[in-house]
């Protein structure tokens, strides 16, 4: 048996799917970055922990959930509230956390959008780390998400989970997106200064994480960026193979792309605010309209 953590913020509309599929483990944790609606209500209905913990970022929530909150198993498992855990998975996470060879365990998603599986233009299989033995595994910050740091060596798994990554609807989508290019902005702008490509991953890259991972740096340097990425995603991975789903996809993502380098355009050339001056002026405002009352004051008086 293993131990699943949830990760949650204003997730009243999954929560309960997502616990429900998850029930297969006798430990679920959900840790929630104080939601303002019922997410924690309805997770408390379940025969669970549920913890409360203010986000600042997602590299950072892991690390405080996994320092801060022990699982019952030695294992643990991360679901997020718009994934599932399938029957089919669980066995074989069951089954992962048995050998002794590996601290940890890739899993694939599998994007649905638009009531399909995107199967082509999402780079599938794309993984990402999941499975893995307590203590062994941490977590940082990248870009809006974030990357594992490994205390030992790891390992893929065959099954996939479901990720309705618009389960919530197209605005909490878009919403959601432009939080994201913020710090998409911030870390290209960090990237161009002092990254650089590893052209040994992208080529020789032994696994899909590390030439992918090489691939997204390599990205951040190249001219017309949004264009290139619907070209790769639709042409050269098959979106067009995605239906009319797998279109609304590379647009959505195209767009994503456009908006992480207006904001990086931003962040380098837009006049920053004097905070100073700012101050001043709002020093003298509250002065005249002290002023002015008191002016209105003595004509009263008077």
């Amino acid at each position: 048996m293993f131990s699943i953590y949830i990760l949650t913020y204003n997730e009243e509309l999954d929560i309960a799917a997502c616990i429900e599929s998850a029930m297969l483990s006798d430990d679920i944790i959900v840790v929630d970055s104080c939601s303002s609606d019922r997410t924690v209500e309805i997770a408390n209905r379940y025969p669970i922990r549920v913890v409360q913990h203010a986000f600042e970022s997602h590299g950072r929530q892991r690390t405080w959930m996994l320092e801060s909150i022990p699982p019952k198993h030695e294992w643990v498992y991360i679901l997020e509230a718009d994934e599932r855990m399938t029957p089919e998975l669980f066995a074989e996470c069951q089954k992962a956390s048995q050998n002794s060879d590996y601290i940890g365990y890739y899993v694939a998603e599998r994007v649905m959008f638009m009531n399909r599986w995107i199967r082509y233009s999402t780079q599938y299989p794309r993984y990402q780390m999941r499975l893995f033995c307590h203590g062994k595994v941490w977590f940082t910050d990248y870009g809006h998400t974030e990357r594992e740091v490994c205390d030992g060596a790891t390992s893929f798994l065959k099954e996939t989970y479901p990720h309705y990554t618009c389960s919530k609807g197209l605005s909490r989508w878009i919403e959601k997106h432009n939080r994201y290019s913020t710090d998409e902005a911030q870390e290209t702008l960090h990237q161009l200064e002092q990254g650089k490509v590893n052209w040994r991953d992208l080529f020789f890259g032994k696994s899909e994480v590390e030439r992918r991972r090489a691939l997204k740096d390599l990205s951040l340097r190249l001219p017309g960026r949004p264009l290139l990425r619907f070209v790769y995603m639709y042409f050269i991975l098959g979106g067009c193979l995605d239906g009319r789903a797998g279109v609304a996809w590379c647009t959505l993502q195209a767009f994503y792309e456009y908006l992480i380098l207006l904001k990086v355009w931003e962040m380098k050339y837009q006049p920053k605010p004097n905070l100073e001056a700012t101050a001043i002026l709002a020093q003298e405002s509250t002065q005249q309209l002290q002023c002015a009352n008191s002016e209105t004051t003595q004509v009263d008086v008077a």
